[in-house]
């Protein structure tokens, strides 16, 4: 496949960035390879609807069967790639500069069962790895970590017969997959480390209103809780242990805390790693030869252009990968997207727009104990973001806003007998950067 594509990682990004290059004109050959053995799929419903049931494997699927063969997208699944030898400088279309699509020259890449895949472009689309506890007894069954359709199914399958389930982690994975195991009535407790939860991804209030809300649903929360152990009996788990000398029992143990990116082939090719892969505004890695994409990237702050953040999103990993396919071909990608996310815990929506980091005040809309409620973030008086738990009115407002360059005046965002949309006001100092 010389002068073709070769896209490291069958994720959302992975896929998006091939559909991408083809809807920009692209002809030549892409190969679109990834580790598991099953097509691009979606995630986010693996701690929803398909943990509880309400999704079946099939309907995870991005595309039909036969679409990849139609688009001239050579899918592999299974397959892991170990090596990669990078087009040299200077050859068939020398590496580029940085308004220049990536290389066109020969580079190969091998895979550990020995295949080889010659490239004339390189994404990395690798994604993200859920991260461990290293504590005595990890390794005892009934332990479970959710990152990947096997994992789902698996948890899926175990929910059905346990009845004492300890969630490890109390950020937005962890909360959905408590929620689900609650709604089908299992004993639940969840244990995070920090002193509440959420806590890197939202205010304060919010923490306490999700604190009180899974409480009521009967979910038992232990905060600032350091798991120390896991016990068990003939290879199985029967129980966490705590720092503080407790011992949940439990029969099924869900690890949710965090994923860390899979960065391994990027630093083997020499590429710049710190977080994660890094990338420039346009998806470019420190070699400008070879762009990335999705979990697997650091990139700088999408509104501001200021240092680098690391966005676990959907909407990231379609948009980078959107602006890294016209990046490989040499094309202008386009103004930038206000970053958005989402969070179904059981009946509680949460609708994230925009990026909160650095805010120095908030306002609440709403009444939180009603779980009809938003929380607007604030830097000197400039809108940021919004939490918008059971609002999508209030979400779609603000995502409007900090889109257009609007924003709601701070004074007048907590009266709650207008909409937001009304209140909005033009400001000609908030541009996306383009």
């Amino acid at each position: 496949m010389s002068g073709g594509t070769l896209i490291v990682g069958a994720s959302q990004a992975g896929l998006q960035l091939a559909v991408s290059l083809r809807q920009l004109g692209d002809t030549a050959p892409i190969t679109l390879i990834g580790e598991e053995p099953h097509p691009p799929y979606q995630r986010p419903p693996l701690s929803k609807e398909f943990l509880a049931g309400e999704a079946d494997l099939g309907s995870l699927a991005f595309r039909m069967p036969g679409f990849y063969e139609s688009a001239g997208i050579d899918l592999i699944c299974g397959e892991r790639v170990t090596e990669v030898s990078l087009p040299a400088a200077g050859s068939a279309g020398g590496r580029p500069a940085s308004t220049a699509g990536a290389s066109t020259g020969s580079g190969v890449a091998t895979t550990a069962t020995g295949r080889t895949l010659p490239f004339g472009r390189l994404a990395l689309t690798v994604g993200s790895a859920p991260r461990r506890l290293a504590v005595p007894g990890s390794d005892l069954d009934g332990i479970c970590v959710l990152r990947d359709r096997d994992d789902a199914a698996r948890l899926r399958s175990r929910l059905l017969t346990a009845s004492r389930v300890v969630v490890v982690g109390g950020g937005f994975i962890g909360l959905e997959a408590a929620a689900v195991a609650r709604a089908l009535g299992k004993d639940v407790t969840v244990v995070e480390a920090a002193p509440r939860l959420l806590a890197r991804a939202v205010a304060p209030v919010l923490s306490e209103f999700y604190l009180r809300a899974h409480q009521r649903r009967g979910t038992r929360v232990l905060l600032s809780g350091a798991v120390t152990a896991f016990c068990g009996t003939d290879g199985r788990v029967t129980g966490v242990d705590l720092a503080d000398g407790t011992r949940l029992p439990a029969d099924l143990v869900l690890v949710g805390v965090g994923a860390v990116p899979r960065t391994e082939l990027a630093e083997r090719i020499g590429l710049e790693c710190e977080g994660g892969i890094v990338v420039d505004a346009d998806a470019r890695t420190s070699d400008p030869a070879v762009c990335a994409a999705g979990d697997c990237t650091v990139q700088p702050h999408p509104t501001t252009g200021l240092g680098r953040v690391r966005l676990e999103s959907v909407q990231n990993a379609v948009a980078q990968a959107t602006v890294a396919a016209a990046t490989l071909l040499g094309r202008p990608a386009g103004p930038r997207a206000v970053p958005w996310f989402w969070s179904y815990q059981g009946d509680l929506r949460l609708q994230i727009a925009g990026l909160s980091t650095g805010y120095d005040d908030c306002v609440v809309r709403g009444e939180p104990d009603s779980e009809r409620f938003s929380v607007l973030y604030y830097r000197e008086d400039r809108l940021l973001a919004v939490d918008a738990v059971n609002s999508p009115a209030d979400y779609m407002a603000v995502r409007g806003a900090l889109t257009r360059g609007a924003t709601v005046e701070r004074g007048a965002a907590a009266d709650t007998s207008a909409s937001l949309k009304s209140l909005l006001a033009a400001r000609a100092d908030v541009v996306l950067p383009t």
